[in-house]
């Protein structure tokens, strides 16, 4: 008896969870569609599953809207491609100042075999505000020590890393060794450029053995540490090369050249746009560091921060914006605000659109799929009141994610709608 009521149970729960992954499909009519290509002012957006299978523009083309079987009107509003966070500890850290909530680094110096991906966390209260400012991917990476491990991309939403994660182990991460701009040996400045050698010189041994590693293709005792780092060479996964200032960036981007590794990616890059013919002679893209700060020499100006996205995008280098530094987990929700400077020193809100969606994508590597508001590719979106990429008009007010609707509520707005009614002034 017990086991007949349990395979009834099992039955029922296998036609539960088929009703939930039963296809579904939705039209959005009459929305402003911020594609790959430009702005659809009068478009229509049609998603089936957890793909889009239609945009068009509503002035120039038919659309039978019975082929779908939801339709909404949008009257006006934005649909934005959800935004893409590189270079973030999201998931990785909640609150800086408590030890028990970070899990971002590992001892040790040398850590190629480190990886992110199992220690993201789905329960973290910061990534509702960031669902809830179109934040919807996320590269989650380890951070301290000369190598670092290995990032791996994520989407928002989940129970856990398994269901969240988009694309496990995308890259190496590795802090090059920065040289003192001032050589003298009455000072510091000599010691710290003794150091920078000796951990170049421990880099260099790494990636040697690694390279030697690759080159057999089965090993008869397995290196945990070597065996990480094999894909870097197949360009499987990507090298990110984080440095700032220009000595450092050529130094970096030509020690990865000379082990010809087949996918740079510079991260930083505060001075990169005085070295833009070594990066694009290498194909080396860059992930800024965020441009709400002050310039790091006395004599620039913050307009100098400002218009370095458009400097190298019109340059022809795959730029994208991350928002690292202090307090970056719970900031990363402002990531479009800066896309928003960028459109505003140089650059077009198209292109300023694409270092916060397309070009991400291109550097992980996912852009067939993801990034841009094409047929074809995932239904990851959101719909805003106006402009994301300004905080005047910016109010997310739908979010789906593969074709899925997610909640946006988040603990700020119940507290806000708690003391609103506890007041009387909702």
């Amino acid at each position: 008896m017990r086991n007949s009521q349990l395979i009834a149970l099992l039955l029922l729960a296998g036609s539960l969870v088929n009703a939930q992954e039963k296809s579904t499909s939705i039209l959005f009519q009459n929305a402003v569609i911020h594609t790959a290509n430009g702005v659809i002012e009068n478009g229509v957006l049609g998603i089936r599953g957890d793909s889009i299978v239609l945009i068009a523009d509503a002035r120039v083309v038919r659309i039978d809207a019975s082929a779908f079987e939801k339709t909404i009107q949008l009257n006006g509003k934005h649909i934005f491609p959800g935004f893409i966070a590189l270079n973030s500890s999201v998931g990785l850290k909640e609150i800086d100042a408590v030890r028990a909530t970070l899990d971002h680094a590992e001892v040790g110096i040398l850590n190629p075999h480190v990886r992110s991906l199992t220690a993201f966390n789905t329960d973290s209260r910061i990534i509702p505000t960031l669902r809830a400012n179109g934040i919807l991917t996320v590269q989650a990476c380890p951070q301290q020590g000369l190598v670092s491990g290995h990032s791996s991309v994520f989407r928002l939403n989940g129970w856990n890393w398994e269901d969240a994660v988009r694309y496990a182990d995308d890259g190496l991460h590795v802090s090059w060794p920065s040289a003192p701009m001032h050589l003298n040996l009455s000072d510091t400045s000599s010691r710290n450029a003794s150091r920078s050698l000796k951990q170049i010189a421990m880099l260099q041994e790494l990636f040697r053995d690694a390279q030697a590693y690759a080159s057999v293709s089965n090993a008869v005792q397995k290196n945990l540490r070597l065996e990480a780092m094999r894909g870097l060479f197949s360009g499987k996964e990507a090298l990110f090369l984080h440095a700032e200032n220009a000595r450092d960036i050529s130094d970096a981007v030509l020690f990865a050249a000379s082990f010809k590794i087949p996918r740079i990616v510079l991260v930083g890059g505060n001075e990169s746009g005085e070295v833009i013919p070594l990066l694009k002679s290498h194909h080396v893209a860059v992930v800024l560091s965020r441009l709400h700060r002050l310039p790091d020499l006395p004599d620039s100006t913050p307009q100098e921060i400002f218009s370095l996205p458009a400097k190298l995008y019109k340059a022809g280098i795959t730029v994208a914006l991350s928002y690292d530094g202090d307090m970056e987990t719970m900031g990363t929700r402002n990531l479009g605000f800066i896309a928003g400077t960028a459109a505003a020193y140089g650059l077009s809100l198209p292109e300023a659109l694409e270092l916060i969606t397309l070009n991400p994508a291109r550097i992980l590597g996912i852009d067939s799929k993801e990034g841009s508001l094409e047929t074809g590719k995932k239904a990851c979106f959101f719909i805003s009141e106006g402009n994301a990429l300004d905080m005047m008009y910016s109010t997310v007010s739908q979010v789906y994610i593969d074709g899925v609707e997610v909640d946006i509520d988040t603990e700020q707005k119940e507290l806000y709608r708690k003391y609103m009614k506890k007041y009387g002034l909702n």
